[in-house]
């Protein structure tokens, strides 16, 4: 049997199981206190689809049939005991149904909980998560599970976020209706004023990248993301085996090329830049008046950056760029696109870094770059231990290969995935 490790995600396959049978969820806990065991099933928004796809002891069935709380156990029990069970039909569910969020919540904190378990079967069990009290803070809800489809394939993500209110805080955020109590605060929302068009902007300040704009433009609208607003950042190898990419222009290039992204992401339509060897060097923001040959330019050209002996470091330079968004707030998501060209071989450090920052509102796109030897980067949709799969790597020969239609969706294929479960999670707010 396989033991599932907070923040491990992976295909169900990998466990033996089959996404076209039916699959049972156990969920067996030790408790003074009384709690409820809910499941959500959310649409690609990670919105509940109505109010009936909220399947709990009060209403066991979804509308389709194929969500089933067959068993449930309501008071508190000093000794082991079943408290739940879900029978779950992945491959009969609506093609609307992205996700199933299984949702643990009480009156009182969770940390009073002496131990939960889940076991997800199928004939035999085939995998179990374990949970303690130390696991619960003082929160009064937890995300412990999802089932979520991802390229068509079924998948598995042990969450367990907690999160802050009660069951009705979590339904409110998934978009359900809670009835009105003197409790209950009013919310007000102002009227989001539409950004100016991507294309626009840059024929009034940066003609020469109009075209990008219109290409940047068409994967931004297929996404539903040219209203975000979000913080993005580049971050540039520099070291040794990367000087051919800087003198035949190609870094250059890269920042050309994510300034529409910055543009219309970001207020200031800029973005934050750092370089690195075995040191990070911060060389500032890149905006529409300095991109131009801003890489022979800045802090007196990339041949003079203070970057130390011309080694890899990247562990070193994510704990700078990390530290730089928590003392600005991290008050909206923020895109860092990560540019090497391999000789990875810290390993360690960074699974150990991106581990410790999934928990805030970064998601990392790194890009191999005419190079080799990428290491973990090749590995990350695999990495355990993450509460959010906060990354995403592909590779390219030469910048010169790739479209640039194809260049910005690769850039953007993860980031609405992690926007989306982060926004769920509460680690995305805005």
């Amino acid at each position: 049997m396989n033991h599932l490790t907070v923040g491990q995600r992976a295909p169900l396959s990998n466990f033996a199981i089959n996404d076209t049978a039916p699959i049972t969820l156990k969920f067996t806990r030790q408790s003074p206190i009384e709690m409820d065991i809910s499941c959500f099933a959310l649409d690609a928004a990670g919105k509940l689809i109505n109010d009936d796809y909220m399947v709990f002891y009060n209403q066991p069935t979804s509308p389709c049939g194929q969500i089933k709380l067959t068993h449930y156990e309501s008071q508190p029990t000093a000794n082991k005991g079943i408290q739940a069970e879900f029978e779950v039909n992945l491959s009969k569910l609506a093609t609307n149904i992205d996700s199933l969020f299984f949702v643990l919540s009480a009156d009182t904190p969770l940390n009073q909980i002496q131990s939960l378990e889940i076991g997800i079967w199928q004939q035999s069990q085939k995998a179990q998560a374990e949970y303690q009290a130390a696991d619960f803070a003082q929160q009064q809800a937890s995300m412990l599970m999802q089932l979520y489809r991802k390229s068509g394939v079924w998948r598995v993500s042990n969450v367990a976020q907690g999160f802050n209110g009660g069951l009705a805080a979590i339904v409110q955020h998934f978009g359900g209706d809670v009835e009105e109590s003197s409790s209950t605060v009013e919310a007000t929302t102002a009227p989001v004023q539409a950004k100016p068009s991507l294309e626009k902007v840059m024929l009034d300040k940066a003609p020469k990248l109009v075209n990008l704009a219109k290409k940047a433009t068409i994967s931004l609208e297929k996404r539903q993301l040219q209203q975000l607003t979000a913080k993005v950042a580049l971050v540039l190898d520099a070291s040794g085996s990367m000087n051919r990419q800087y003198k035949k222009g190609r870094v250059q290039e890269v920042v050309n090329r994510i300034l529409p992204l910055a543009v219309s992401f970001d207020d200031d339509q800029a973005l934050d830049c750092w370089a690195f060897a075995r040191d990070p060097q911060y060389l500032g923001e890149i905006g529409l008046s300095n991109y131009d040959g801003f890489i022979d330019n800045a802090h007196g050209g990339w041949r003079k950056w203070a970057l130390g002996p011309r080694i890899n470091n990247e562990a070193e330079v994510m704990k700078a760029v990390t530290e730089f968004y928590q003392k600005d707030g991290l008050d909206v998501p923020i895109y860092v696109l990560f540019i090497s060209d391999g000789g990875v071989n810290d390993n360690r450090g960074i699974t150990r870094v991106m581990t410790e920052v999934a928990k805030l509102p970064i998601f990392w796109q790194f890009v191999g770059l005419g190079g080799r030897g990428y290491g973990i980067l090749k590995k990350l949709d695999d990495m355990t231990g993450r509460v959010i799969d906060n990354c995403d790597f592909f590779e390219l020969d030469d910048l010169d290969d790739i479209s640039e239609e194809a260049l910005y969706e690769n850039m953007l294929e993860e980031f609405p995935l992690w926007l989306k479960e982060a926004k769920q999670l509460g680690i995305v707010t805005k």
